[in-house]
């Protein structure tokens, strides 16, 4: 008898320690509910608190003005996102007129705030204008990828030996890929960067 007694007390007494150390389990959606997530490992359980009111919209780049003018339909200043192409600016301005010749426009380049872009005549440049001098009538930026060190003097605020810095650098790390990059360029920091970057693009 005693020892049936002794029995029921013990089993009453592990019972309770089991219960004590023991708490009832809380399922994954009890831990979503509560703001946390829960990531299941075997039988590690690690909770990570997930971030509330999280603002994942990133602001928008401000929008650049171009001006095209000469053969297009509707000549004028035009407002296209950051990162539009030429096509796209000749596109708002109604296209090329019949007599315009786009032939030595870079229809694929990047346009860049305040820019001209002049679409010329039929026939306007003559034999021996290249590509290349048709480019800097309407864009005299300095393309900091190609630009040997002469080029890179016309820059203002870049001289011989700079010149020679940005054309190390860009032999031993590559192209740039952003005008922003040039301040790589040991001596060119953000008050250079300022002066001179209305005047190179990549």
């Amino acid at each position: 008898m005693k020892f049936r007694f002794f029995l029921v007390i013990s089993l009453s007494l592990a019972l309770c320690g089991c219960s004590r150390y023991y708490p009832d389990e809380i399922s994954l959606e009890d831990y979503e509910d509560r703001g946390v997530t829960a990531e299941v490992s075997g039988d590690d359980v690690s909770e990570t608190v997930t971030e509330q009111g999280k603002d994942k919209d990133k602001d928008k780049e401000a929008p650049i003005y171009v001006y095209v003018c000469g053969e297009v339909a509707s000549p004028g200043v035009y407002e296209l996102a950051a990162g539009s192409r030429v096509y796209e600016a000749i596109e708002l301005a109604g296209g090329v007129t019949a007599e315009g010749d786009i032939a030595y426009i870079n229809q694929a380049e990047l346009c860049y705030d305040g820019e001209k872009l002049y679409v010329p005549k039929e026939g306007e440049y003559t034999a021996g204008y290249d590509g290349a001098d048709a480019a800097k009538a309407s864009d005299s930026r300095i393309n900091i990828n190609t630009a040997d060190s002469k080029e890179l003097q016309e820059i203002k605020g870049i001289g011989e030996a700079r010149a020679s810095d940005i054309i190390s650098y860009r032999e031993k790390n590559g192209n740039f890929t952003a005008i922003e990059d040039i301040m790589g360029v040991p001596g060119i920091k953000q008050g250079t960067f300022d002066k001179i970057k209305d005047q190179i693009k990549v």
